[in-house]
């Protein structure tokens, strides 16, 4: 079952936010200088999801560009843990071998990671 909300619960808000500030440092690392795109958690679309394995609730988010396409998402599952992806799709700032699809976060309020997803690029 999924419920659109308009915005997080108050005990999310925080972790969320890391999130998304997570994502923006990965995204500068892995863009031009001053071409990394702003990944602003008020552009977020959030929905309630009810978790299957332990029926409590869960929510998905996600980012949509100017064309309405999705370009991230970020799920924050009814134990806090949590997964997110933010699409880049540019060359590798100083690796011509590599494309950056998109940077990605995952953990929990105590411990995200971040880390880019590489593709061999196009010669």
């Amino acid at each position: 079952m999924v419920a659109v909300t308009e915005s997080l619960p108050v005990d999310l808000e925080a972790l969320a936010e890391q999130v998304a500030q997570a994502l923006q440092q990965e995204a500068e690392r892995y863009s031009a200088p001053g071409q990394a795109p702003k990944i602003d958690l008020s552009a977020v679309q959030f929905s309630c999801v009810i978790d299957r394995s332990n029926q409590q609730p869960g929510y998905e988010g996600v980012w949509r560009n100017a064309s309405n396409a999705r370009c991230g998402l970020l799920t924050i599952n009814s134990d806090a843990s949590l997964y997110a992806e933010y699409d880049l799709f540019c060359a590798h700032p100083s690796d011509p071998r590599w494309f950056v699809e998109m940077v990605t976060a995952w953990g929990s309020a105590e411990s995200i990671r971040c880390e880019a997803q590489l593709a061999e690029a196009l010669q």
